[in-house]
């Protein structure tokens, strides 16, 4: 597949590459008769390597019925949260469907599908802690993946905080049930539905911090694809497939 040249951009506190032309045309994608996307792998129930080593969850499945209807084989793919949105612009993958957030930050380097999900920021901390809120977190050790909005929120609205970086939400929960930190910020569906799975002894505290819409990205000029992926969005929305998904990943159907 063609990719183009490459330069660098800041965005969102990291350097990335930032790509000047088209990257991943849908005629191109259509060519090879594969499109490649990308996820972290370590955030469950939406990604993560199964018992077979294979990756699956509600992200795996929504890109991947995508594929099938534009026509071409589905290849997920795992990268470090951190450097994904580099790896996306330095064209090592045609799409980023991993749960990722919209944000204006992002929409300087990248584009994104319409939202196929929304959810939002929440904070756990151990059962029958005293913490009820952010404004308790004073001097605490809280946890958030790496390279997240999560973690990005953290730093500019709990300068009193000691945020410490973790590549997914097992690590946190093993963290606070070891006592190294005194809770964590995620996602309300990932955390929960975590939390349920290890039966570890964490609760919700507070209400949402604030609400975030989820979408596929990918390279910026390229609106035929995004355009593919949004027709494809709506009519798995409209037959039902959606909502089939949803309910085997997430127990609710989180349009």
């Amino acid at each position: 597949m063609y990719r183009a040249l490459v330069s660098t951009l800041f965005v969102a506190g990291f350097f990335v590459i930032a790509n000047p032309c088209v990257a991943t045309e849908l005629d191109q994608i259509l060519e090879t008769g594969e499109i490649s996307f990308s996820m972290s792998g370590q955030y469950p129930p939406f990604n993560f390597v199964n018992e077979n080593n294979e990756l699956a969850g509600f992200d795996v499945d929504i890109c991947s019925e995508i594929a099938r209807r534009i026509g071409v084989k589905p290849q997920p793919l795992t990268t470090a949260w951190d450097g994904i949105v580099a790896g996306l612009l330095a064209g090592k993958y045609d799409l980023i469907c991993g749960s990722m957030a919209i944000t204006d930050a992002r929409l300087k380097a990248i584009d994104f599908s319409d939202p196929y999900y929304r959810s939002g920021a929440q904070l756990f901390v151990p059962k029958g802690s005293d913490i009820t809120s952010t404004g308790q977190l004073k001097g605490k050790k809280i946890g958030v993946t790496l390279g997240t909005t999560f973690d990005e929120w953290v730093g500019a609205n709990l300068p009193d905080v000691e945020a410490r970086t973790y590549k997914g939400v097992p690590d946190m929960i093993l963290e606070v049930a070891n006592g190294r930190i005194d809770g964590f910020i995620t996602d309300r569906i990932v955390g929960a539905m975590a939390i349920a799975e290890k039966g570890a002894p964490i609760q919700m505290a507070g209400p949402l911090l604030y609400e975030e819409r989820m979408g596929i990205a990918l390279t910026q000029g390229n609106p035929k694809l995004r355009t593919a992926i949004n027709e494809a969005l709506v009519a798995m929305k409209n037959d039902g497939t959606y909502h089939d998904i949803s309910m085997k990943w997430l127990k609710i159907d989180a349009r």
